[in-house]
C-alpha cells in the first residue's frame, strides 16, 4: 500500500509539473487561431496565419537574420569546441585544469556582463555593429557549451580503442579522423543543436551588439510586445514550436542510427 501511495504522489506531481510546463504552450496555441485580438474568444481563424506569411515581411527578414546567425554561429563554436575538447581530453600540458576551469566561466556569468564587455570590446576595436558582431558575441557564448558537451562525451570514451589503433600502426590523425571523432558524433550534434537553440532565443547579450539592419527574431518580437501582444506573435510561436519539436525528433532518430551502427 505505501508504494502505491507513493506511487501515486510521483503522478500527481508529475502531472502537476508538466502541466505547469506545458499549459501556456497550449493556451497560446489555442489563442493563435482566435479571431479576436482580445483574450475573449471570438471563433476559430487562420487569419493571424495568413497574416504572418503574406504581410509580415519585417518577421521574416527578422527570422532569416536570426537563423543565418544561430547556424554559422553554432557551426563554428562546433568546430572550435569540439577541437578544444579533443585537445584538453587528449593532451597533457601546463594550466589544464585552469582552462578547464575557464571553460565553465561564461555558463555561470549573467548575460548583461558578457553583453556589456562585448560591446566595450567592439567599441575599442572601432567595429561597427552588425550582423557580424553579433556572430562573433554568438560564438563566443555558445563556444562553452560546445565545448563541455563534448568534453562529457570523451570522459565516457574507451581509451582501449586508441591503444588498439596504434597497435594496429594508426597515424594521430588517423585516430582522430576514424576513432575519436566518430564516437563524438552525438556530443558534437547534441552541443550544435544547443548552440542553435541559444543563439536564437538570445536577446540580452544581441541587444547590446545589435546595428541598424541586424535585428534578430528575438528583438523584432520584443519591439512589437512593447505595444500589447499581438495575435500574430502567437502564430508564430506556434510555427517555431512546430519547427523545434520536428527538428528534436529528426535529431532524436539520427542519433539511434548512429548509436545502432
Amino acid at each position: 500500500m505505501r508504494v502505491v501511495k507513493g506511487m501515486g504522489f510521483s503522478r500527481t506531481v508529475f502531472l502537476l509539473t508538466m502541466g505547469f510546463l506545458f499549459l501556456p504552450l497550449v493556451v497560446l496555441v489555442v489563442y493563435s487561431f482566435n479571431s479576436a485580438k482580445s483574450m475573449s474568444w471570438g471563433g476559430f481563424s487562420l487569419v493571424w496565419y495568413e497574416r504572418l506569411f503574406l504581410k509580415e515581411r519585417n518577421v521574416w527578414t527578422a527570422f532569416e537574420n536570426s537563423l543565418i546567425i544561430a547556424v554559422s554561429s553554432a557551426a563554428v563554436a562546433t568546430c572550435l569546441g569540439t577541437l578544444g575538447a579533443i585537445g584538453v581530453n587528449w593532451y597533457k600540458f601546463r594550466f589544464k585544469k585552469y582552462i578547464q576551469a575557464i571553460a565553465f566561466l561564461p555558463l555561470i556569468m549573467p548575460e548583461i556582463i558578457i553583453g556589456v564587455s562585448l560591446l566595450i570590446f567592439f567599441a575599442g576595436l572601432q567595429m561597427k555593429l552588425g550582423l557580424f558582431t553579433i556572430f562573433i558575441a554568438h560564438t563566443s557564448f555558445n563556444l562553452p557549451f560546445v565545448f563541455l558537451m563534448v568534453l562529457a562525451r570523451l570522459d565516457e570514451f574507451d581509451y582501449s580503442i586508441i591503444e588498439a589503433s596504434r597497435d594496429l600502426g594508426a597515424t594521430e590523425r588517423q585516430t582522430l579522423m576514424k576513432v575519436i571523432l566518430p564516437v563524438s558524433v552525438p556530443g558534437i550534434i547534441s552541443g550544435f543543436l544547443t548552440a542553435v537553440t541559444l543563439s536564437l532565443e538570445d536577446f540580452v547579450i544581441t541587444f547590446f551588439v545589435s546595428g541598424p539592419g541586424s535585428t534578430t527574431l528575438p528583438l523584432y518580437v520584443y519591439s512589437m510586445i512593447r505595444f500589447g501582444v499581438s495575435p500574430v506573435i502567437n502564430a508564430l510561436s506556434v510555427v517555431l514550436i512546430a519547427g523545434t519539436v520536428l527538428i528534436t525528433i529528426l535529431a532524436r532518430n539520427f542519433l539511434k542510427y548512429i548509436a545502432q551502427k
